[in-house]
Formats: C-alpha cells, sequence, structure tokens
C-alpha cells in the first residue's frame, strides 16, 4: 500500500492520476497547506524540503521501506517500480518522456504557479510581475501546441508521465485572467480534452475529497 500525503493541488494531481492509471493500491493522508502541517516535524521526516506530494511505499527496491518526494521523481519511480509502458524503455522514447516531464517541472510548474500568484493572489498587483510571468505561461502553451500539433502525446505517439505531469496545469492555466481559456492553443484543447475523458484521470482529480 502506498502512502500518499497530497493535497489537491496540480502537482498532488499529478501522482493521484498515476496512481490510479497504474491500479497501485495507496491510502491519502491529506496534508492540510493553509495550517502549515507541511512544516510539521512528521511530514519534514517524510520531505524535508515540506512540499507535496511525497510518498512512502513500503515496499521499496530493496524491499525496505522509502520515501520519495518531488512530483517528477515519484512520477519515475512509481512508473519503474510497476515496468509501466508510461515511462517507456526505448532510449529515444524514454528520454523524450523526461525532457517533457522536466519542461513541465522546471517551466510550466513555475511560471504557471506564478502568473497565478501575480494576478490572483498578491496583495500588490505588480504589472511586471504579472506580464512577465503570464508571456512566459503563454510561450510554454504555444510550445506544447506546436508539440502536439505534430503528436497525439506530448512525447509522441504514445500516452505518458510526461501527459500526467503537464495536465493537472491546464486547469489552473483557465484559472489565470490573463489566459482564462484555451482556445488559441486549439492541439493543447484537444489533448487536454482527451485525458479528461479517461476514467483514471477523473479519479485522480478526484482525491484527496474536498471538505
Amino acid at each position: 500500500m502506498i502512502e500518499l500525503y497530497t493535497q489537491a493541488t496540480p502537482n498532488g494531481h499529478k501522482v493521484s492520476i498515476l496512481l490510479e492509471e497504474l491500479g497501485l493500491p495507496y491510502r491519502i493522508h491529506r496534508v492540510d497547506l493553509l495550517n502549515d502541517e507541511q512544516f510539521s516535524p512528521a511530514f519534514i521526516a517524510i520531505n524535508p524540503n515540506g512540499k507535496i506530494p511525497a510518498i512512502v511505499d513500503p515496499e521499496g527496491p530493496d524491499g525496505q521501506p522509502i520515501n520519495v518526494w518531488e512530483s517528477g521523481a515519484i512520477l519515475i519511480y512509481l512508473a519503474e517500480k510497476t515496468g509501466s509502458a508510461l515511462l517507456p524503455q526505448a532510449p529515444r522514447e524514454r528520454y523524450a518522456t523526461l525532457q517533457w516531464l522536466m519542461f513541465q517541472m522546471a517551466g510550466v510548474g513555475p511560471m504557471f504557479g506564478q502568473a497565478g500568484h501575480f494576478t490572483l493572489y498578491a496583495k500588490e498587483k505588480i504589472p511586471y510581475g504579472i506580464d512577465r510571468y503570464s508571456n512566459e505561461a503563454k510561450r510554454q502553451l504555444g510550445v506544447l501546441d506546436g508539440q502536439l500539433g505534430r503528436h497525439r502525446y506530448v512525447a509522441g505517439e504514445h500516452y505518458s508521465i510526461a501527459d500526467i505531469a503537464i495536465f493537472p496545469w491546464m486547469s489552473s492555466a483557465l484559472r489565470i485572467p490573463t489566459i482564462g481559456s484555451l482556445d488559441p492553443w486549439p492541439n493543447v484543447r484537444r489533448w487536454r480534452a482527451g485525458l479528461e475523458a479517461r476514467p483514471a484521470v477523473q479519479r485522480g482529480l478526484a482525491q484527496p475529497k474536498r471538505d
């Protein structure tokens, strides 16, 4: 049983979606971010960086429990643990998947997160921050749209952990006032609709249950 420490955020949903796709049994531990539970000694013992998601696998690679944190690392770990085709073994396809996974980790997540922060949550509306991060988020949507215009999925012709990593951030994009719609990126819109129709994606998005 995988112990999943998470919250209903894009990063959290990456892991719950993958667990559902893999059919792995897991138990949710909802981390109360508003009350700083992620900084509690108990959680820091699992992830010293104090961020969700994190997992504890009682049956790690050597048969001993292992903590895994950082959502991208968790996706790789779970795909490798199960030998899933969601992380291909063939080198060319594998590195295509990993590079688009890193595109999300280093680009989409931070840039969309900052665009959302400056447009929705910052107490002071700073035009420089709004413009910088909104424009970069739009640029990345253009990169993604170009890739999806050439391929069915993000890393090529097969569904992968790269799709799972990027997908939850598209809902965040729709909440950013300076983006608001995926209409300028029709290939992204087509891809997102296809993933939304997957039963495992729907189950993963429903976790953790909202209050």
